[in-house]
């Protein structure tokens, strides 16, 4: 080969290599995670707390004196008028039973007074008997009777107090508690038993005080049983304590069940929520927030052009997963919720299917 065809091979080599070189690569098209903004215009809030009985009662012994029974315990279920305990009657019993012979000594006296006093009549109508000793059986007689009426009173008193040697429940329900053992000597009024109605279920909350401004009888709470989320009931605020606890700052609220399912069991633990309105809010994951030259911005989705350019907001409020934005974003916009730091003004994106 002679060297003027060997050097124009050489030039066109040279040629083809450069414009090799010279060939952009393709554009990588990079997916993101985004997110369309929607201002918030509710705020759910939740509440911890517990099922209680809306009506309960400590019963005990309007006497002192020993426990000799106690026909219940925790769990369960008693009627109306069932024996809960009773105490040693003994003494009761010798009450009633010097009552019953102060009564039947007092009858006797009542009846030789009016004897007297019918003898003595007689006798002042024949002339035999003065004023006076009629006036004396007569009095005799009236104190007598007045001595029957206290030995009758005295003796309804007795029987009565041999009656508060039992209790009873006044209601149907379920025994929630127990304050005292057999062969314990309880005080008057010291409680033995606590017995709740278990139709009348209610969730006892407590919610931070700056949060009950708005709060009224009848306000609707959901309540999900936290042992089984899928398990809910709806409930009404019935109670709400007038001032707030010293060092918690809240406030006791008592919320009627509505039809509660058999698993909302007195002493579990549930979350009473409520939605709120506020004022149109947005609300960004704090991956979106990108922080530059002391100004905060986000990357917005051009949906026309699939790219993405920077847009400086105010930030109102930052947290630890979420920031609030003041102003720069409007409804309808899709931002980039995650590797803001990655991207660069006018790149190419890739919003995947469902918009994450």
């Amino acid at each position: 080969m002679n060297r003027p065809v060997m050097l124009g091979l050489f030039a066109l080599g040279a040629l083809a290599a450069c414009s090799k070189s010279e060939e952009k690569p393709p554009e990588v098209i990079r997916p993101v995670l985004s997110i369309v903004v929607e201002p918030r215009t509710t705020q759910t809030f939740g509440f911890a707390g517990s099922v209680e009985p809306q009506v309960s009662a400590d019963l005990a012994f309007r006497l002192l004196g020993r426990v000799v029974s106690r026909d219940v315990k925790v769990g369960d279920i008693v009627s109306k008028g069932t024996t809960i305990a009773a105490l040693d009657p003994t003494a009761l019993e010798l009450a009633v039973q010097a009552a019953k012979a102060e009564l039947s000594n007092a009858e006797a006296q009542f009846a030789n007074a009016a004897a007297s006093e019918e003898r003595q009549r007689q006798l002042l109508a024949s002339a035999n008997a003065s004023q006076a000793v009629f006036d004396a059986a007569q009095q005799a007689r009236k104190a007598a009777e007045a001595n029957v009426e206290r030995a009758k009173a005295s003796l309804a008193k007795s029987q009565e107090q041999l009656g508060y040697a039992r209790l009873f429940s006044d209601f149907d329900g379920v025994v929630t508690a127990v304050g005292a053992e057999v062969g314990q000597t309880v005080s008057a009024g010291q409680t033995v038993v606590t017995v709740a109605r278990s139709d009348l279920r209610e969730a006892v909350v407590d919610i931070p005080d700056q949060l009950t401004g708005d709060l009224t009888a009848g306000t609707p709470f959901q309540v999900i049983l936290q042992s089984l989320p899928t398990i809910e009931t709806q409930a009404k605020l019935r109670e709400i304590a007038p001032q707030a606890e010293g060092s918690t700052r809240t406030r006791r609220v008592k919320l009627t069940l509505t039809d509660p399912p058999q698993a909302f069991r007195l002493g579990s633990t549930v979350t009473a929520t409520r939605v709120t309105k506020v004022a149109p809010t947005i609300e960004l994951p704090i991956s979106a927030l990108l922080e530059k030259n002391g100004a905060d911005k986000v990357w917005i989705v051009d949906p026309q052009t699939s790219s993405v350019s920077t847009k400086e907001i105010k930030v109102a409020a930052k947290g630890a997963a979420t920031f609030t934005v003041a102003e720069g974003l409007e409804a309808g916009m899709r931002v980039v919720t995650a590797g803001v730091h990655s991207l660069s003004e006018g790149q190419k994106v890739k919003v995947p299917e469902g918009g994450v």
